[in-house]
């Protein structure tokens, strides 16, 4: 997996670079909240691990930037801090944090995130294939919308995807409808 590694503390960055490499992924690492919100532009990832405290744009600004951002993957954002206030963590939550890692950071904690970061990663590539399937009618090819209305193919297309069509006949049913 595609992860990102935001930290000041470039020890510690690299420590977690070359731990999370030693599991297949391929990590780059940034040690400014703006450096890193240009990789993520550049590139995105599907996990992101960031300081909370980060000269220039910090943890919390860069992962609103990046829910602001949108798009069809989800990036998995973990956020490391060594503050533990109140009230901070929910602050974090609101702003689209998914999980922590307190500070200073324990290698066992971090791979136990990582783990639960692809697993949750994982399921949600399974629901968006899951979504992705059409339920379709085998006799009349109507199809089933979000609305559980069932509609007919072009309709459904012209709504969800502004497709028009021109209807004609394969040579196939040409042969089989209308041969005399």
């Amino acid at each position: 997996m595609q992860i990102i590694v935001a930290d000041d503390d470039r020890l510690l960055g690299e420590t977690i670079q070359i731990l999370l490499a030693s599991y297949g992924h391929t990590v780059r690492l940034a040690h400014t909240g703006d450096a890193a919100l240009q990789l993520f532009m550049e590139k995105r990832c599907r996990i992101f691990f960031s300081d909370w405290m980060m000269p220039g744009l910090d943890g919390i600004e860069l992962v609103r930037r990046i829910r602001a951002l949108g798009g069809n993957d989800y990036c998995y954002f973990i956020m490391l801090t060594a503050n533990t206030q109140q009230g901070s963590f929910e602050t974090a939550m609101e702003a689209g944090v998914d999980d922590f890692l307190i500070k200073p950071v324990d290698r066992d904690q971090l791979v136990a995130r990582l783990h639960v970061a692809e697993r949750i990663m994982n399921y949600m590539g399974h629901i968006r294939r899951l979504e992705s399937l059409l339920p379709i009618c085998s006799y009349c090819k109507k199809i089933r919308d979000e609305g559980n209305e069932w509609k007919q193919f072009e309709t459904y297309m012209h709504d969800h995807a502004g497709a028009d069509f021109s209807h004609g006949v394969c040579p196939d049913c040409m042969q089989k409808h209308f041969s005399t």
